[in-house]
């Protein structure tokens, strides 16, 4: 019985310094890793044995999964809301500064345009309106250079952290396969040096993605990875998928995908939505799709907006040489870019449709080829409106906006948005052709002036209306507007002839009378319009005022009808007058070209006014109210400086909640210096009471053998 009691005390001794001496060795790990990034510390753990004695020992890593998730999470938010914060910051910061506003630009060219107005006759007043364009176009040109820049640095970003993605993620994948392996050689201890490296893989790869992570259905701690939309990136044996970097029909505007890399499988490419990635990478989508694309769209709207207003209006005025206005910007023509599935080969020019500045959104262009002629020339195509990012503009139900069944030919086209579309006549397209317009996303780099001569600046009326010196009534000239001075014999003509006249009998679109030259009163309600040849055009009865005269006569014209070659011209013959106070019989006014109106200030004055005019259509809806150029710029930066703010908030915040996870990781799963010193000495104690109990059993070992000799 007693050598049975001895061999007992021997087991229990052995396995309790067997036990003390792992004990030690975990707490001393502990210790040595206080400082390691990553580590987590571990805790041995044994069961009793029926016989007495300490069972096998199982070293784990003290781990709150919850906690850790959390952590996870909240890196996600704050690797997002870091880069957006930072990158729109940026961007605010150019728009905001007083150098860069084009508040003041517009300001200080409209300020130059009423200082002309004074004295339209000076060459060095309309010098300065000519050297504030310049300003402001140049001002246009450093922001929308600014932000292709960044649209360039935005892209390096991109392929950057893809990169870092996907070596994070085909690193999980080998950890995972290493980790079946040393934890198949031995099942009592997890590799815990591995798990440590695999998390800290994982959250590196949280700061760039949105992810989830599930535990493996496979032995050991293997775990999957996907992206929280569902997308898998590891899988629990260690196969994986790599992130890759596309585009559609837009080279810098980059869309993110998922290749498949199974061995033995056929590879496959999914789409990933941006829309709820997260992390940097997420960060930087949401600042190219809510900041960026908008920011260049915008500038480039409201550049064409200004610039072919100032045209429109400068074409319908005089300039200084006594000549019909022409254009003060040049603005830029573009390119249909092909989408994936269309021969990169082919191309459709497009344009901005002279005098619809004001239908100009900040939308992109789909056009898709729905039909085609004999000679493979579309004659039908499908318009859809997006967003920068791709996605469909809606309109106000909520529904994309799309217009099926539009007709086109030879030429240029003119479509939704304010622009001009041209299919190459020498080119061979099929149903089903796409290509994607960007009119506004880099007109603001590619607006120039189109003249340098103050001369050409369109400040007087090129009609003027003077009443008979004979006339008996009060009648007086009120306004007289001009909507069309297109010389020609087209169906967009004008009265004016180009030659410093208006029709006559002979150029004109009638083979019977010349344009409208004369007003004359039969009474208080009625009067007779008359060519310069005095032949009479048409007589309007039951006049009740005096606006518009010309417009009452072409609806209102009787004995004769007003001329029906006239009505068939788009904006014939381009002027009016209205008249205030009481004609009496035989009053006359005179419609003649603007001879030598050289102190005439009219068209500059309309110009000046184009400030406040709602020239810019914040809404694809065209229904919806147009804003002032100031109001455009003002949305934009309010826009921007909002979410900038709302970002450095926001960021704050979720710095602040991953401090609180980051402790309450650390308080389960980090070293505690206080506590391991408690443990270093229990164990220490443990140990020596186990060698103990071996010395004990040693020296009753030797007495019973001195016994039995």
């Amino acid at each position: 019985m007693s050598s049975t009691i001895t061999s007992d005390l021997f087991s229990i001794a052995k396995t309790g310094v067997n036990a003390s001496s792992q004990l030690l060795q975990t707490t001393g790990s502990n210790i040595a890793n206080v400082n390691t990034d990553g580590y987590v510390r571990e805790r041995t753990s044994f069961t009793s044995q029926l016989g007495g004695g300490v069972g096998q020992g199982t070293t784990e890593r003290v781990l709150d999964q919850f906690a850790l998730n959390q952590l996870r999470r909240d890196i996600t938010t704050v690797g997002e809301l870091a880069t957006y914060e930072a990158k729109i910051n940026s961007i605010d910061n150019l728009l905001a500064s007083e150098a860069n506003s084009l508040a003041n630009g517009l300001s200080e060219f409209f300020a130059a345009i009423q200082t002309a107005v004074d004295d339209p006759s000076s060459v060095v007043s309309r010098e300065v309106v000519l050297g504030e364009a310049g300003q402001f176009i140049s001002q246009v040109e450093i922001i929308s250079n600014f932000l292709a820049e960044e649209e360039e640095e935005l892209n390096l970003q991109f392929e950057d952290s893809i990169n870092q993605a996907n070596s994070l993620i085909e690193n999980i994948g080998t950890l995972n396969q290493a980790i079946i392996v040393a934890e198949g050689n031995n099942p009592d201890r997890e590799a815990s040096t591995l798990l440590n490296q695999r998390d800290a893989a994982i959250n590196d790869l949280a700061e760039l993605l949105s992810i989830e992570v599930r535990e493996g259905a496979g032995p050991g701690n293997t775990l999957a990875v996907s992206l929280t939309s569902g997308e898998s990136l590891v899988l629990d044996d260690g196969s994986f998928n790599l992130l890759a970097l596309s585009n559609q029909a837009d080279s810098f505007s980059r869309d993110l995908r998922l290749t498949t890399s199974f061995e033995n499988k056929n590879n496959t490419v999914i789409n990933v939505s941006e829309d709820d990635l997260g992390g940097s990478i997420g960060g930087l989508f949401r600042f190219r799709d809510e900041v960026l694309g908008v920011a260049q769209r915008d500038i480039g709207q409201l550049a064409v907006a200004l610039s072919d207003a100032i045209n429109s209006q400068n074409s319908l005025g005089l300039d200084l040489d006594g000549q019909l206005g022409g254009d003060i910007f040049a603005l830029p023509e573009f390119i249909g870019l092909p989408f994936e599935d269309t021969d990169g080969s082919l191309t459709v020019d497009g344009r901005f449709t002279p005098g619809q500045g004001s239908t100009v959104t900040d939308a992109d262009i789909k056009i898709t080829v729905t039909s085609v002629d004999g000679a493979n020339q579309p004659n039908e195509i499908t318009i859809e409106l997006l967003e920068g990012n791709g996605t469909a503009k809606l309109d106000a139900d909520n529904n994309p906006i799309v217009f099926t069944n539009v007709v086109v030919g030879s030429g240029f086209n003119a479509i939704e948005g304010g622009i001009e579309i041209e299919f190459d006549s020498t080119s061979t397209y099929t149903v089903d052709d796409e290509f994607l317009f960007q009119p506004t996303k880099f007109a603001g780099s590619n607006i120039e002036l189109d003249t340098n001569r103050p001369e050409d600046l369109a400040f007087a009326l090129p009609i003027r209306v003077t009443p008979d010196s004979n006339n008996f009534g009060d009648l007086q000239v009120t306004s007289t507007v001009v909507t069309n001075t297109t010389v020609g014999v087209g169906n967009d003509r004008s009265g004016f002839n180009g030659a410093g006249g208006i029709d006559d009998v002979a150029s004109s679109p009638s083979a019977t009378v010349g344009a409208p030259a004369q007003i004359v009163f039969d009474s208080s309600s009625q009067f007779t319009v008359l060519d310069n040849a005095g032949n009479t055009i048409t007589v309007v009865t039951g006049v009740t005022d005096y606006q518009n005269l010309l417009a009452q006569a072409e609806a209102n014209g009787a004995s004769p009808a007003y001329p029906a070659a006239f009505s068939a011209l788009e904006n014939y013959p381009g002027y009016d007058v209205s008249l205030e106070g009481q004609p009496e019989p035989g009053d006359s006014f005179t419609f003649e070209f603007n001879t030598n109106g050289f102190d005439d200030n009219r068209n500059a004055v309309i110009l000046a006014d184009l400030q406040e005019s709602g020239l810019v259509q914040l809404s694809s809806i065209s229904s919806n109210q147009n804003a002032t150029l100031h109001e455009a710029y003002a949305s934009l930066v309010g826009s921007v400086g909002a979410k900038s703010a709302n970002a450095d908030i926001t960021l704050e915040a979720a710095q602040a909640l991953q401090a609180e996870s980051s402790e309450l990781f650390n308080s389960v799963s980090g070293v505690s210096l206080d506590e391991e010193a408690a443990n270093l000495v229990r164990f220490q104690q443990s140990y020596s009471a186990s060698a103990q109990i071996l010395a004990t059993a040693q020296t009753l070992f030797d007495t019973i053998l001195s016994v039995v000799r």
